[in-house]
């Protein structure tokens, strides 16, 4: 692990999802840029002595020499924009698979070369896009998929967020720190931040691709350097088209992710308070309530249910689905096996190069007098 150490958030969360399924072992790190913190946290974390480092470029050299059963696998990156390429790419030269946190780079131009450098290698990649990892997620993606809603019509997704109501990068706040930075954050405050989580929502649910993007970006709270609000409208090829809101300034407001879809014949409906249920709305019938864990639900979605029915699966589960999504797909290539498609359904370079198009067209959108813009991958 590059990054994550006890003092950051995120981190602990990849830990807690990587350690669910026993597919995988945390032996090496480079946990911080504090030499003090990386060593604190590697101890912390019952590493070896040996396999505690302050420096990533460092734990790459020296994990690439060991031999075939001691050498590390995978690398997961959980450092902040800013230290998503260079640590990604080194990885992948060394022959390291890689986890990152999204948004996958700094830029689009680096999103590109981080997938050339996956074509080379021939390497896996997963981005964390966390919500995707939900069974009912997957339910959703696959009824749509069936063609029983008819045409894609209409998407309304959405992420509402209020931690940043107030101006809390100037109180010491870590996290509100590196985020507002745009040093350190990138183009996009919140539409980098969550934004892309609910663009990544709503194709992957729909199966549709956006191809035109109208935004309205808003710094709320005064002083503030990058976007803590906003809107875009979307356009999707298919003719499709939705609203997208993401705001860290909804006061009272926590993580409730949630999208609607509606075809000719029907729609869905999704919330992340209610993670266990999909509504199932039809033109001419009483409205369903699919439920995570139950019989009839599909091939993907079962595969990702961990508990029986009626018991709440939740952010943790979710995220612990892409950690053994991943682990099962790199097992299998590394035995010479194809991996179940189940198992291919995580988000990686493709999404993460989508999300970098996606922040750099509503920045440039959202900064123009013209309504509508092409979203330029």
């Amino acid at each position: 692990m590059i990054g994550g150490g006890k003092d950051a958030f995120i981190g602990a969360i990849h830990r807690l999802a990587m350690n669910m399924d026993g597919q995988v072992e945390l032996v090496a790190g480079a946990l911080s840029v504090n030499a003090e913190i990386a060593k604190d946290s590697g101890q912390s974390l019952f590493l070896a002595e040996d396999r505690i480092y302050t420096d990533y470029k460092v734990m790459l050299e020296k994990e690439a020499t060991m031999p075939a059963d001691r050498r590390i696998d995978f690398v997961t990156i959980v450092t902040p924009n800013f230290l998503h390429f260079d640590p990604a790419m080194m990885a992948l030269d060394k022959g390291f698979n890689v986890v990152v946190e999204k948004p996958i780079t700094f830029s689009l131009d680096e999103a590109k070369k981080l997938k050339e450098k996956l074509n080379q290698t021939g390497l896996t990649l997963l981005l964390t896009h966390t919500y995707t990892g939900y069974p009912m997620i997957k339910q959703a993606r696959q009824m749509i998929r069936s063609g029983i809603f008819g045409k894609v019509r209409k998407v309304y997704v959405e992420y509402p967020q209020g931690w940043l109501s107030t101006l809390l990068e100037r109180e010491g706040n870590a996290q509100a720190s590196w985020r507002t930075d745009p040093k350190r954050s990138g183009a996009a405050g919140a539409m980098g931040d969550i934004g892309t989580h609910a663009f990544n929502m709503a194709e992957y649910v729909t199966g549709e691709t956006v191809t035109k993007i109208c935004a309205d970006l808003n710094k709320v709270v005064e002083g503030r350097m990058l976007d803590d609000d906003g809107a875009v409208f979307l356009r999707f090829g298919s003719g499709a088209t939705g609203v997208l809101m993401a705001t860290q300034v909804a006061a009272g407001e926590e993580n409730n992710i949630k999208i609607r879809v509606y075809g000719e014949k029907g729609g869905l409906e999704w919330k992340q308070e209610d993670a266990n249920s999909l509504l199932i709305k039809w033109l001419d019938k009483p409205a369903e309530t699919y439920r995570a864990g139950s019989g009839y639900l599909n091939s993907f979605a079962k595969h990702n249910c961990r508990t029986p029915a009626g018991h709440p699966e939740g952010y943790l589960e979710a995220f612990a689905n892409l950690y053994r999504n991943f682990s099962l797909t790199v097992r299998a290539k590394l035995e010479g096996r194809q991996p179940e498609a189940e198992w291919l359904d995580f988000p990686g370079v493709e999404e993460g190069i989508r999300g970098m198009a996606f922040i750099e067209s509503v920045v440039k959108s959202g900064g123009s007098d013209v309504k509508w813009s092409d979203l330029l991958v």
